[in-house]
């Protein structure tokens, strides 16, 4: 056994495959919203300022390669890979004798940040040795400029991703110049830390302000990570956790993520999460696992990806919604009570209420994919998250056979053509008890260590085969009221409502739809079986080719409730949750829970109730 080392690196864009599930899903992605955005978004089209054009010419482009450049390179597929050849052509070859790049009538830092992103990522796919001169030059405008012209607006609080991409530099040149100038942009940053856990307001914003932006704070998030690898102070991996913590204490929703509807909107489960905000949540925890190396960011960025990411396409991943709710029960152009939205922003579709999550949705399952191993020191290599995969491991391939998050057995085949020795580190969720651990045949002990993982090192053989099960069993979660959600390891359980959906006649794009319940939606838990929700019948069926959709469900837990009369619509939404336990007359009825990803029409946070004379 050995620890490891906490800061780790990501593997070669391209080293890590997905199988199964996963590849069907990406497939989806690039054959729906990814693959075609071009056909049917002029923002992204020949007339992008970012392609020589006089068409959009701030963050539309950058967003849009941040994930069209993972998605082509993680699946291999030539025809994306052309798709973005283009826009890195534009950018590499248009760099300016100061250094400066991109659209020249609007020198905005920040949609520079997300470009210096995209390049980084095609640099680390393809090895091009244009790329690290390019960013040289650049960063010498930067540090120039700066002092006079410093962040300002988006790029203010979003400094931290321009940090990144500076220390990736860094960690090729070894300039010590390049510190300083992460130093200075770190100072011109909001002071996130201060902000999150001292000066963070509760309940609804009622106005805007780059502080409670929900995408901004899923961004600044990361500012401790950034800062760490500037200054190496392991404190800053405790500043994140009180952020979040205090985060999650003021605006924290059943199902783990602080709502932001455009703004933060506090706990009530009404309340929205931004498609934007998901998808750069994610990207900070998957920063987080590299740089802090604790299991606790994969268990979190598990729970984002496989629950809200899943849920805010369609299934075939042809339309998205702006916002979404955790007690979602109506999909409909309307005016709910959210901080700021636009009556479409419901609705999945093209472009709801603004382009931001257009642009931006493309990052999340493909940077999830390269982020599922990681690299500590020379020969270490830590899974940060489990899904089914192919991992090009230097001297050895391991794949991943597994229908995880939708059964509990992981198995890693090692394929090696000759005997070689390295470490396996395994992560073990923090709500997983009793896991088991056989490696080659022989049973392992499961003792994590502080960082949430099991590392194993040996010789590994061609066919040697590691066997790690994770036990699901139900749990709930409080709530506000006496409320209550439910987890099965890392899937958010919500009821899901039988749902009807209606095209939008004269819709652009691929798809557009407004969906309505087929049945109520109203019930509240009843849990008064003697051996409670452990008596609730836990049904498995085989993972489709399109993995969330809520007829074809990989997992259904039949569960029991009631229906509460009073329980209503409000502004197009369910209303406040009663508070428990809510008494009803109405008898006992099936209650399915569906995974979180797979039901559009969902209630998870529930009541529980008290039933007169229950029976079923």
């Amino acid at each position: 056994m050995t620890n490891g080392n906490p800061h780790q690196r990501e593997l070669p864009l391209g080293a890590i495959r997905p199988r199964g599930w996963l590849r069907d899903q990406l497939q989806l992605q690039a054959d729906g919203q990814t693959g075609r955005l071009e056909e049917i978004w002029p923002d992204v089209g020949p007339d992008s300022a970012w392609l020589g054009g006089d068409g959009e010419s701030w963050e539309r482009g950058p967003y849009y390669l941040d994930g069209l450049v993972p998605l082509a390179y993680t699946l291999g597929a030539a025809e994306l890979q052309a798709k973005a050849q283009k826009w890195i052509e534009s950018m590499l070859g248009g760099q300016r004798a100061d250094g400066q790049f991109g659209p020249a009538h609007d020198l905005d830092w920040w949609p520079r940040m997300v470009a210096l992103k995209v390049l980084t990522q095609y640099a680390d796919a393809t090895g091009d040795e244009r790329v690290p001169p390019f960013l040289r030059r650049y960063f010498e405008h930067q540090r120039a400029a700066l002092p006079d012209r410093p962040l300002s607006s988006w790029g203010q609080a979003r400094g931290a991703d321009n940090v990144l991409s500076i220390m990736w530099l860094y960690d090729r040149t070894g300039e010590d110049w390049l510190l300083d100038l992460a130093r200075l942009i770190l100072r011109q940053t909001h002071d996130w830390a201060t902000f999150l856990t001292e000066r963070l307001p509760a309940g609804v914003t009622p106005e805007f302000s780059h502080l409670t932006h929900g995408p901004n704070v899923a961004m600044g998030l990361k500012n401790p990570a950034a800062a760490y690898l500037v200054d190496g102070d392991p404190g800053h991996a405790g500043t994140f956790a009180r952020m979040w913590d205090h985060l999650d204490e003021l605006h924290g929703q059943v199902h783990g993520v602080f709502s932001g509807d455009e703004w933060l909107g506090g706990r009530d489960p009404h309340h929205g999460v931004e498609t934007c905000q998901v998808v750069e949540l994610m990207f900070t925890l998957e920063q987080l696992a590299r740089i802090f190396g604790d299991g606790r960011h994969g268990d979190l960025l598990e729970q984002v990806a496989f629950n809200l990411l899943a849920a805010s396409n369609d299934p075939r991943m042809l339309a998205h919604q702006y916002h979404q709710q955790a007690n979602q029960v109506l999909v409909s152009f309307g005016q709910r009570d959210w901080s700021f939205s636009g009556p479409d922003a419901n609705v999945f579709g093209h472009e709801p209420h603004f382009g931001c999550c257009t642009a931006n949705l493309h990052q999340g399952w493909p940077k999830l994919v390269r982020s599922l191993w990681m690299r500590a020191g020379e020969d270490v290599f830590n899974a940060v998250a489990y899904a089914p995969c192919q991992v090009d491991a230097g001297p050895a391939r391991l794949d991943v056979v597994t229908d995880y998050p939708f059964d509990e057995t992981v198995r890693i085949e090692v394929s090696a053509p000759e005997p070689a020795e390295f470490a396996v580190g395994l992560r073990i969720p923090a709500w997983c008890e009793a896991a088991t651990l056989v490696v080659a045949g022989e049973d392992v002990a499961v003792v994590p260590d502080e960082r949430g993982y099991v590392t194993v090192r040996r010789v590994w053989r061609d066919g040697d085969v590691i066997e790690l099960t994770l036990p699901m069993r139900l749990r709930t979660v409080p709530r506000d009221r006496g409320a209550i959600g439910f987890r099965f390891g890392p899937l958010v359980m919500a009821h899901g409502v039988p749902e009807i959906w209606r095209s939008v006649p004269g819709h652009r794009g691929l798809a557009e739809w407004e969906i309505t319940p087929r049945t109520a939606w109203n019930f509240g838990a009843w849990l008064e079986d003697p051996d409670g929700v452990d008596s609730w019948r836990v049904e498995r069926r085989p993972v489709s080719p399109v993995p969330f959709a809520a007829d074809a469900a990989p997992l259904v837990i039949h569960g029991k409730g009631a229906m509460i009369r009073d329980w209503r619509l409000v502004n197009d939404s369910a209303g406040l949750v009663p508070d428990s336990p809510a008494s009803t007359g109405m008898p006992v009825l099936p209650m399915p829970l569906l995974p979180y990803g797979s039901a559009r029409l969902r209630v998870a946070e529930l009541p529980t109730v008290k039933v007169a004379g229950a029976h079923m």
